[in-house]
């Protein structure tokens, strides 16, 4: 979560940045901006090669979820890891 928070912290207000990371990750940022207790975070439903976004308010308020586990339709079949 260091360099989750490093990101924010380099992040200029009103200016976006993208984090990339593998499904436990996002399943910890996800569950931390949810305020879920650590062992909920399984149950959080995150596919593979998909899409989540955070709003952070740089006024120190609570973090605004808009989607989470979207996947663009290209015509791909659905990915399955087991995981979900």
């Amino acid at each position: 979560m260091d360099g989750h928070r490093q990101l924010l912290e380099m992040t200029d207000a009103g200016k976006a940045s993208a984090l990339v990371s593998h499904l436990q990750v996002t399943r910890a940022i996800l569950s931390d901006a949810l305020d879920l207790p650590p062992n909920k975070i399984a149950q959080l439903k995150v596919g593979t090669a998909s899409i989540t976004c955070i709003d952070y308010c740089t006024l120190g308020g609570k973090p605004q979820v808009h989607f989470q586990s979207w996947k663009p339709e290209i015509g791909l079949p659905e990915s399955y890891d087991g995981a979900n």
